[in-house]
């Protein structure tokens, strides 16, 4: 049984923080590379951000970075993206997604709505 569900998003004004997060469920965490994909109404599917666990590095997509943050707690089997001076360009359906070391076994949640207004 392997599952991700989502929370955090909602409804901001442009220039205010939020986080989403999203949890594993079926699995150790530890064993995957997590990440943030993100897709606007559309819109293809966008990389916003990820972690390579086996290494700690972390990588954002431009358009985010020095604004978002990712982390991960394996205690909670839960991994986040804090949105810090959020704009109307960051509002998007937000999924979170995992990946085998293998490369072999992919998981997608279910998708969580952030909509920044002006």
């Amino acid at each position: 049984d392997v599952q991700l569900v989502e929370s955090g998003g909602g409804l901001v004004q442009a220039g205010r923080s939020l986080r989403i997060s999203c949890t594993a469920s079926g699995f150790t965490l530890d064993d995957y590379n997590i990440g943030w994909f993100r897709q606007a109404p559309g819109q293809g599917r966008e990389g916003v951000s990820c972690i390579a666990t086996e290494d700690g590095a972390k990588f954002y997509a431009d358009s985010v970075k020095g604004r978002f943050t990712i982390s991960s707690d394996n205690f909670k089997n839960t991994f986040y993206l804090q949105m810090n001076s959020l704009k109307p360009e960051d509002t998007a359906v937000y999924y979170c997604k995992i990946r085998d070391f293998g490369g072999v076994y992919e998981y997608w949640g279910q998708g969580t709505q952030v909509t920044v207004s002006s």
